[in-house]
């Protein structure tokens, strides 16, 4: 801005007006504008005809409208888990389906094998702990995935069949990394082993290939804030048969979330009060979805998901960040850890991508907090809002002085555009 007087010409001009110099701020006190770039990888942006849809006055929830309303979303809800099997819903988040799980299958001191994935497998396992259930562990490397040959083995030596159940996460939400289901349904069928099979799909469902009866899942658990795009506060799990049998005797204690109790509800979910505002949400998720056709959806997740990955690969020269998953075939579609150089820390270029330029990106979690962080790519997401995020990225990069290949963004516009062009 201009800081000098300014001298109007002429004999009787007023006195000298001098402009005052706008005020500089730092980065720490620059005050983010805008509409902010929402990158994490759950709970994810909500569109704006899902939020209307929410904003839904109080109905009362048995209702005959309303029910058509609920029937409508749950019968949408098995399309996307792509199950003719019964849906049990929750009013709480994912981790009150992986406990819904638990204690309407098993019995205090059955055993559950948890394939290793990363930090929502072991919180899974814990959660099982708490409950007085054993953990057998399928060890792996968070970086490179299970070894299936290494289940098939575990199970051929489970002779007695003391392992109740299969634990396995579609998605590893902290890492980054997808667990391929048919192999593990592979190895339940190879060893001809009659374990139940779990699996969350919260990180997954409504973003990536998801089919629960195809693939012998007998539990499916999904929660409602990432690929369904609404807000945190529901969660289901899908029951098969075998399922069904398994609770009949099961004795864990259990009374909100006992599947005996809600099948003789209308809803056949809840007990207590349905969360009504949310139905309205989900009925539009569905619509959503469908609109655009779920292999659409998981197209456009794969290529969005890839040109993030492009990007970071571009940055990891000049020792710079790098893809923390080192399996091609198991990349997830739906989040990509990075791992910051050595000495650099994540945290702080979160912080600075949030304060300064308005992107919230996700965090490490357990071990991996300050050492990487997450690119969220799932959900309400197209080209422009992946081209920003990964562009002040780079740049909060450079404010921070991680060390990276500058025009990582390039790449990803590049892979887009040939993707576009095809």
């Amino acid at each position: 801005m201009f800081d000098r007087a300014i001298q109007p010409s002429g004999a009787c001009a007023p006195p000298a007006i001098a402009l005052k110099k706008e005020p500089t701020m730092s980065a720490a006190t620059r005050i983010p504008r805008g509409r902010q770039f929402f990158a994490n990888p759950g709970p994810t942006n909500i569109p704006d005809s899902i939020l209307k849809a929410v904003a839904h006055v109080s109905v009362d929830f048995n209702d005959p409208a309303f029910l058509k309303v609920y029937d409508d979303a749950v019968a949408g809800v098995k399309r996307i888990l792509r199950t003719q099997h019964d849906v049990f819903l929750y009013t709480g988040s994912g981790h009150a389906a992986w406990e819904a799980a638990l204690v309407n299958l098993f019995s205090a001191g059955d055993e559950l094998l948890v394939i290793e994935t990363g930090y929502f497998s072991e919180s899974w396992a814990k959660m099982a702990q708490d409950f007085g259930l054993k953990i057998r562990t399928l060890a792996a490397d968070w970086r490179r995935g299970a070894d299936f040959a290494a289940l098939r083995a575990m199970l051929a030596a489970d002779t007695g069949h003391a392992i109740k159940a299969i634990c396995a996460v579609q998605n590893e939400t902290a890492t980054g990394m997808e667990l391929p289901l048919p192999e593990v349904r592979a190895a339940l069928q190879a060893t001809n082993h009659p374990a139940l099979l779990l699996v969350d799909t919260i990180s997954s469902l409504g973003s990536m290939e998801f089919r629960m009866d195809d693939w012998g899942v007998d539990v499916a658990v999904g929660g409602s804030q990432k690929g369904l795009m609404l807000p945190t506060g529901m969660s289901f799990t899908g029951a098969s048969p075998k399922a069904l049998a398994a609770h009949a005797a099961s004795t864990l204690p259990k009374s909100y979330l006992n599947w005996t109790h809600m099948l003789t509800r209308r809803h056949k979910s809840f007990i207590g009060t349905v969360p009504t505002s949310l139905f309205y949400g989900l009925q539009e998720s569905v619509r959503l979805l469908e609109e655009e056709g779920l292999d659409q959806v998981f197209a456009r997740h794969a290529r969005l998901a890839e040109a993030v990955r492009r990007c970071v690969r571009h940055w990891s020269g000049n020792n710079g960040p790098q893809l923390f998953c080192l399996s091609p075939d198991r990349y997830s579609n739906s989040v990509t850890a990075v791992m910051m150089p050595e000495g650099h820390d994540g945290d702080a270029l979160r912080r600075i991508a949030l304060q300064v330029f308005n992107v919230s990106l996700g965090g490490g979690l357990g071990p991996l907090g300050g050492k990487v962080f997450r690119i969220g790519h799932l959900g309400d997401l197209n080209e422009p809002m992946i081209l920003g995020t990964l562009a002040t990225v780079e740049a909060a990069m450079r404010v921070a002085g991680v060390p990276h290949a500058p025009g990582g963004v390039n790449a990803a516009v590049e892979y887009l555009a040939d993707a576009a062009r095809s």
